[in-house]
Formats: C-alpha cells, sequence, structure tokens
C-alpha cells in the first residue's frame, strides 16, 4: 500500500502562495518531470511556482511541456528569497546535491520530497519513500491529497517520471505502485506512446555518434562481471555534442550478458571525472557512490572524483569488484 502525502506537507502547500522548486545537478527524467508536473500543479491552485536547477535541461526532454518555463544557473532568481514562501526540493538526498545548497540554505522554509535511501531529512518538512517508483509519481499521490486533478499534460510528465525512472519498467522498481500509478495516469490522459517518443525517439545525431565512440573504450573486468566505458571531453568535440548527450550511455555495458556491474567515467570540464554507475540484482552501487559523496539507487548510482578517466579507472572497477563479492 502506498502512502499518502504527508498532512504538514499538505497544510505547507496550501498556506503558501510561490515556490521555488528546485532538484539535482545534471537533471534527469525524474527531477524534470517531477519540478514541472509539480509546477503545474501549484499553478492550478492558483499558486506560483518557479522552477530553478544549477544545470540546464538536457538537450533530450526539450520536447516536455512548459521545459521553457525552467531556469538554471548557479544564482538564484531577482527577488529571492523576499518573493517566496517556500523552497520545494525534489530528488535530492542532501541540499548540497542541488548545487545551490549555499543559496538555499537557512533561508526560507525547505519541503524535501525524495525516495532516495540515504535521504537526510535537511527539510522543515521531509517526506522521504524509498518504495517509491519516482519522485513523479509521489508527486501524483501530493497532487491527489490536495485534491488537483491532474491535466493531460501533467498526467505525462509524471508518466514520464516513472518510465524514466524504472529504465522503461525493466528495473527493480517497476513494482505494483508503479503499474497502478501508471495506469491511473493514462485515464488523467497520459500517452504512453508520445513520451516514449520524447525519451527513446528524440536523440539528437551526435548523441548516437557519441555513442559509438563511447563503445570504442569499452573494457571487460572480472572475468566478464564488470564493464567500463569512457567519455572524454575530447570525444564531445570530435561528434559536436555536448555532455547532455552522455546521458543514458552507461546503459549499454550493462546490456552485455554477464555483466553485473558497469560504470561509465566521464571527464568534466574542470578536468575531474563523472563516474555513472548501473548494476544488476543485488550488486549495491549506492554504497559505493555514498562513499565519494554521491549517492543514488541501489542499482543506479553517480558520484564526482579527481583525474582524469584513465587514472580513476583503476580504484573504480576495484570498487565495483568489491561490490560483486558482497
Amino acid at each position: 500500500m502506498t502512502m499518502k502525502a504527508p498532512e504538514d506537507l499538505l497544510v505547507k502547500i496550501r498556506q503558501g502562495n510561490r515556490f521555488l522548486l528546485t532538484s539535482h545537478v545534471s537533471p534527469d527524467g525524474d527531477s524534470i518531470g517531477s519540478a514541472l508536473g509539480l509546477a503545474r500543479v501549484l499553478r492550478g491552485m492558483g499558486k506560483g511556482a518557479l522552477i530553478w536547477t544549477r544545470d540546464p535541461v538536457p538537450g533530450v526532454y526539450r520536447r516536455l511541456p512548459g521545459v521553457e518555463r525552467v531556469h538554471s544557473g548557479a544564482e538564484l532568481p531577482a527577488g529571492y528569497p523576499d518573493r517566496f514562501d517556500a523552497i520545494v526540493a525534489l530528488e535530492c538526498p542532501s541540499l548540497d546535491r542541488t548545487g545551490l545548497e549555499e543559496h538555499l540554505a537557512g533561508g526560507l522554509p525547505i519541503l524535501n520530497i525524495d525516495h532516495h535511501l540515504g535521504n537526510q531529512h535537511y527539510g522543515q518538512v521531509n517526506w522521504v519513500d524509498t518504495a517509491a517508483p519516482s519522485v513523479g509519481e509521489m508527486v501524483y499521490r501530493l497532487a491527489r491529497g490536495l485534491r488537483v486533478a491532474p491535466d493531460p499534460d501533467t498526467a505525462n510528465l509524471l508518466y514520464m517520471t516513472i518510465v524514466t525512472d524504472t529504465g522503461g519498467f525493466r528495473f527493480s522498481n517497476a513494482t505494483d505502485a508503479a503499474f497502478e500509478a501508471s495506469a491511473q495516469l493514462v485515464r488523467e490522459g497520459a500517452r504512453p506512446e508520445l513520451v516514449s517518443e520524447w525519451i527513446y525517439e528524440n536523440r539528437p545525431e551526435a548523441g548516437l555518434r557519441l555513442l559509438a565512440e563511447v563503445l570504442q573504450t569499452l573494457e571487460i573486468h572480472a572475468g566478464g562481471r564488470v564493464a567500463t566505458v569512457l567519455l572524454t571531453r575530447e570525444m564531445l568535440q570530435r561528434v559536436g555534442a555536448d555532455a547532455s548527450h552522455g546521458e543514458g550511455l552507461v546503459d549499454y555495458p550493462r546490456r552485455i550478458a554477464g555483466v553485473q556491474a558497469a560504470a561509465m567515467l566521464r571527464e568534466r570540464e574542470d578536468g575531474g571525472t563523472k563516474v555513472s554507475l548501473r548494476s544488476r540484482g543485488e550488486v549495491d552501487v549506492e554504497r559505493i557512490a555514498r562513499g565519494h559523496g554521491g549517492g543514488g539507487h541501489k542499482n543506479a548510482a553517480g558520484f564526482e572524483l579527481p583525474g582524469k578517466p584513465e587514472a580513476a579507472k583503476g580504484p573504480v572497477v576495484a570498487a565495483l569488484q568489491e561490490a560483486l563479492e558482497a
């Protein structure tokens, strides 16, 4: 049985008039879809909602309804904090995952809505449901608690969060709650074929050429159980891609028969490395990420390391091998 949105959260939202919505750095389908969906729910109640994330929306999500109203940058909007009543942090296990923590801390009340295991309960109100398939599914429950019926655009956005976070219903979080919420959202007007087109049939040419570059770096370790790929800034330049085109490429090495854990090591502009981890079954990569100041889920997590991808590869493979033995 899925839990209802807590009463103290409903009260805070009913009382407030203008909300600042934010989510984690390097936004993904769940963070963008849940923010856009919640903004529509709040506006449907006659309230103001402004979405502000540190990093811009990746190109693959540029067709979502209302996406042009997502603002990004390292500074917060003019009029903050005076023009807002509360901050809603979506899908952020800790405040520093927003990349805006120095501006957000110690100011307005924070409403923390998340499904990550390691959530630090940093909000004035904390709704953390680790069984939720996506934060967008929690937003749908919140809308029901607020007695707001989602319109078809909102239903599409919230349905998209479930599709992206369950890997198209392929991961272990594709629970009965995921299917029940999806069925409800389809009844509310969500169109699975349209959402699939947004996510899967909307890749820029540069993204596909980047995949070809990345797959050339494929290496298999640990007797066929671990796979790694690298993504360098040089590759991005060669094919005319940007960092957002790397979204989802880590899933390819995990698809190899026998591979139980995979890593993509992407060179950052500051010279460091962003590590994306994926695993199958009982192999826990969230613990590895948490040990390096990152986070995520048991089978999908990420963190950052100093140094270039090639140098970071050895320690990452060793950590994955240890996770396999555990």
